[in-house]
């Protein structure tokens, strides 16, 4: 009897320890369940490593302050390799939950379909103008929000020189190697070449689109059906000719095969070169990089043969896309909500000088700093609507390998002709693999 007076109490001591030890596991369990409720979430971006990132650093800074979602910004090549890297991430399932990347042809050329999250229905598409809208929508599914303002494809130059020469804006390409051979016999680049970034070679090519369309109004739908070609259609092929011209006629740097953009910049910033085809979205950078010297800057559309067709090709800014695969969905579209909304696109433009008109529809003031010169060039061609948009975005085939067919062109290595008929075949390839009627 008394062994088991002795007994009952030690078994009453064991039973309350594992009761304390089984209750406190049990809180534990529920606090750490606690801790990983309020564990913050971090979205991936990627974007470009030669685009401008300030305004998007300075969104995601804002909405982690505001959401507690912190954003990863990781960065790819631009041009071809920038393509392929795209399509090995995407195929690979390596890609990040927001990514940043062209509207137009060469996201169909990703099968969005596949790879990115369909935002039709989405409340903040509504804050999104119509003209973007085609520039992402396939088969009636719309993809992406608008990074920014639409953008001028056109000639960039040195007013100060400009001046110095006597030099007037060029209404003609005749005018415009006039005034190159000018600035030539001065003993300063004409034009500015830096193949050694591939896509600033196509720049030629592709800002000729106003032109294109103005002697041929239905090129765009004719070169989609496979019932026209760069080769065979006389304005097309023009495209290419004055490329070549410019190599021939010895107005490029020396060093243009070497030479990359950020060095292109430099040169037409210093006067060293004096006109430069490039795209208008570039003129953040200068005015980032040289405040001191972005009113030197002034900006012209590519000039056709014709003056009284006189006009600008716009290109549809990159857009914003959702990947398909991402884990955190609901976070990734409140990113995009805010992104989109007054106070996102206010903070997304605090630092930026606009380029050309939002595309987005933001009730209430103006949210861009004042205009930088060179776009108030620009401005009368989109108030008088003398604007034709880029062929990549009145189609859906716009060939990859491009850039380096106009690497080949503009520095003498095939004919005019002959690299017209390269991309028509780079064209065709694209086609059937998008499986395009007609071809």
């Amino acid at each position: 009897m008394l062994k088991n007076k002795r007994i009952i109490p030690l078994i009453l001591s064991i039973l309350l320890i594992f009761f304390c030890i089984t209750l406190g596991c049990s809180n534990n369990n529920k606090n750490t369940s606690t801790n990983l409720n309020k564990k913050e979430v971090t979205l991936s971006l990627l974007i470009d490593n030669q685009a401008d990132q300030e305004g998007i650093r300075a969104v995601a800074a804002k909405f982690e302050k505001k959401y507690h979602i912190k954003t990863e910004i990781e960065t790819r090549p631009s041009g071809v390799e920038g393509h392929q890297v795209m399509k090995t991430r995407l195929a690979t399932g390596d890609m990040t939950d927001l990514v940043i990347y062209n509207s137009g042809s060469l996201l169909q050329a990703l099968n969005p379909e596949e790879y990115f999250v369909d935002m039709t229905r989405e409340p903040f598409m509504k804050n999104i103008g119509d003209t973007f809208k085609q520039s992402v929508t396939i088969n009636g599914k719309v993809f992406g929000l608008p990074m920014g303002s639409a953008i001028a494809g056109g000639w960039l130059y040195n007013k100060r020189v400009y001046r110095e020469l006597g030099l007037s804006v060029p209404k003609t390409w005749a005018e415009l190697i006039a005034n190159s051979e000018i600035i030539k016999a001065a003993g300063k680049t004409a034009v500015i070449g830096t193949y050694k970034d591939d896509w600033t070679s196509q720049l030629i090519v592709v800002a000729d689109n106003h032109n294109v369309i103005s002697e041929d109004p239905t090129f765009a739908t004719d070169f989609s059906t496979n019932k026209a070609k760069f080769s065979t259609t006389p304005a097309a092929l023009r495209s290419f000719e004055k490329l070549s011209e410019v190599y021939q006629k010895g107005f490029l740097n020396k060093d243009f095969q070497s030479a990359s953009y950020k060095d292109g910049i430099k040169m037409l910033i210093e006067g060293s070169g004096v006109q430069y085809p490039m795209l208008s979205l570039v003129l953040m950078a200068i005015k980032a990089d040289y405040p001191d010297k972005i009113n030197d800057i002034g900006f012209f559309p590519q000039p056709g043969d014709d003056p009284d067709k006189n006009g600008m090709t716009v290109f549809m800014p990159a857009a914003i896309y959702v990947n398909k695969n991402t884990q955190h969905l609901e976070a990734a579209k409140k990113w995009l909500t805010y992104f989109v909304s007054p106070d996102g696109v206010k903070t997304f433009q605090a630092k930026r000088s606009p380029v050309g008109p939002l595309a987005l529809k933001v009730k209430g003031k103006d949210l861009s700093n004042k205009v930088i010169p060179a776009v108030t060039e620009m401005l009368p061609y989109f108030e008088s609507k003398d604007t034709m948009p880029a062929l990549e975005n009145l189609s859906p085939l716009k060939g990859p390998n491009l850039p380096q067919i106009t690497i080949e062109v503009g520095s003498g290595r095939v004919s005019a002709k002959a690299g017209a008929e390269l991309y028509d075949k780079d064209v065709e390839k694209q086609a059937q693999q998008l499986g395009l009627k007609g071809w």
